[in-house]
């Protein structure tokens, strides 16, 4: 019997679906409803008769250490549920999820902030959340200090922080690492004027140490220049996947003839 040692970063989809079912009355009003404002998902039935939207169906896919992979498609395509699905957010309806490599979601940089305790707790809080170890925090501790440029509001809870201070303990604290496997929903803009041009250049250098990258994003510029390839979603299926440009240029051509 032979064995196979995984020792690059891999995210891995076999046939793995999505569906969300829908608790309410009237299913068939719902339904028609659901229909009518062009929901992503399909609408279906499950074992039970309940009305479901399916967000991913039989999605499978193979990505590996050094791919930059963007995820494009029209709103409610199922990109986000993907990006969801690959961070242990959604457990699959059916098919198989295999990752080996740490994942660091960057979908929201907020959550798990305490407006009660001080930035010094809350960039504990989030770092665990995020996955460090203590050790890890305290390591990162210094460099997301100076970056934050906050000083001994610090020391006071967050709930008397502005929005832009917020945003810059926030950012700077899930920027700190070097990411294995790093999923993005839409690419990080952080902060005020000043505050910008040294926020892009952080967020660049981060990216870069990703060993895999997953970018879901509808700026067609962007997905040019981080990724070498493209998955183009459609009602929870992949419709095609290739090289960014290839791919790019057929989804941009069916957008003109849908218009």
């Amino acid at each position: 019997m032979s064995i196979q040692l995984i020792q690059d970063p891999l995210l891995r989809l076999e046939n793995v679906s999505v569906s969300f079912p829908i608790y309410q009355t009237g299913s068939r009003s719902l339904k028609k409803h659901l229909l009518f404002r062009g929901t992503g998902g399909q609408i279906a039935t499950d074992a039970n008769h309940r009305i479901v939207v399916e967000a991913l169906r039989s999605v499978s896919l193979n990505i590996r250490a050094g791919d930059r992979v963007a995820l494009i498609g029209n709103n409610g395509a199922g990109k986000t549920t993907l990006l969801r699905v690959m961070a242990g957010v959604y457990q699959p309806s059916a098919g198989e999820v295999l990752t080996y490599g740490r994942i660091s979601p960057l979908f929201d940089i907020s959550l798990g902030i305490d407006a009660e305790l001080s930035g010094y707790d809350n960039i504990r809080l989030r770092g665990m959340f995020l996955g460090l170890s203590r050790r890890e925090i305290d390591t990162y501790l210094p460099d997301i200090v100076e970056f934050t440029e906050l000083g001994d509001y610090l020391n006071i809870p967050v709930r008397t922080y502005s929005s832009g201070m917020m945003t810059r303990l926030t950012f700077a604290v899930a920027t700190c690492f070097s990411p294995e496997i790093l999923l993005m929903d839409e690419w990080i803009m952080a902060g005020d004027a000043s505050f910008l041009a040294k926020a892009q250049h952080r967020v660049e250098r981060f990216v870069e140490r990703a060993s895999i990258l997953v970018l879901a994003s509808h700026s067609a510029e962007i997905c040019r220049q981080w990724c070498t390839k493209a998955i183009w979603m459609e009602r929870g299926q992949i419709r095609a996947v290739g090289d960014i440009e290839a791919v790019l240029a057929a989804y941009s051509e069916n957008v003109n003839a849908a218009a």
